[in-house]
């Protein structure tokens, strides 16, 4: 896998840093995703006219803080949950990102649903966490957190939600022209890029952190660090 990634500064609410990432993956990872975590701190030259980014950000799957891995209702006993945790310690206009790379996706193909759960108390905005969906012609989409259909995640209910992307007619901002099952897709990350600066109605004090877990890439599930696919 090769990962070649370039800034854009774009207007999303507030000031927001995104990482654009073009990924290559190798075909015979096919239909076995994986989300890998990185962090990304902008030099001067990346973010000109903006300052240089500052280490503020992280991105880890980490034991113990997602839903049980084997699809079970949480607690699940003694099963290992993992949880991707995204955050970003600091302003939001800081030219640094935390994410996640989906590997596995070959390239030209087309997606019937993206999702993801994340835990309550955690930051949901209309930029982070989100996909970032590059098709075939390098245009990028995006997907935020709370403009997808929220429902209760199966495994804890009340403390996650399950975010859901996957309706037709475009009705997602910054996503007005993709077409799932249509667009063809050449590459997808998660990004992080909302810091301590921005509040919301479900985290009013912009915590500047998410922990997600179950990343859907069409009809399988992200649950670790080593992928793990369960299927709905």
């Amino acid at each position: 896998m090769t990962l070649r990634s370039n800034l854009r500064m774009l207007a999303m609410g507030a000031a927001a840093v995104v990482l654009v990432g073009v990924l290559s993956v190798n075909a015979s990872a096919a239909g076995t995703y994986s989300a890998v975590p990185f962090s990304f701190v902008g030099t001067a030259a990346q973010c000109n006219p903006f300052p240089a980014g500052n280490k503020i950000v992280t991105a880890s799957w980490l034991n113990g803080l997602g839903l049980p891995d084997n699809g079970t209702a949480n607690p699940g006993g003694p099963t290992v949950h993992q949880g991707l945790l995204l955050s970003k310690n600091g302003p939001s206009p800081d030219c640094s990102a935390a994410g996640a790379s989906i590997t596995g996706f070959v390239a030209n193909g087309t997606l019937s649903a993206l999702g993801f759960d994340y835990r309550a108390g955690g930051h949901c905005g209309g930029g982070a966490p989100r996909f970032n969906v590059t098709d075939t012609s390098n245009n990028v989409y995006f997907f935020g957190c709370n403009t997808g259909t929220a429902s209760a995640a199966p495994q804890d209910p009340a403390n996650w939600t399950r975010v859901t992307y996957n309706a037709a007619g475009a009705p997602y901002p910054g996503a007005e022209t993709f077409i799932f099952g249509v667009t063809p897709v050449q590459s997808i990350e998660i990004i992080f890029d909302e810091g301590t600066d921005t509040a919301n109605v479900g985290d009013p004090e912009g915590v500047g952190l998410a922990t997600i877990d179950n990343i859907r890439i069409n009809n399988t599930f992200i649950t670790r660090k080593t992928g793990n696919p369960i299927l709905p």
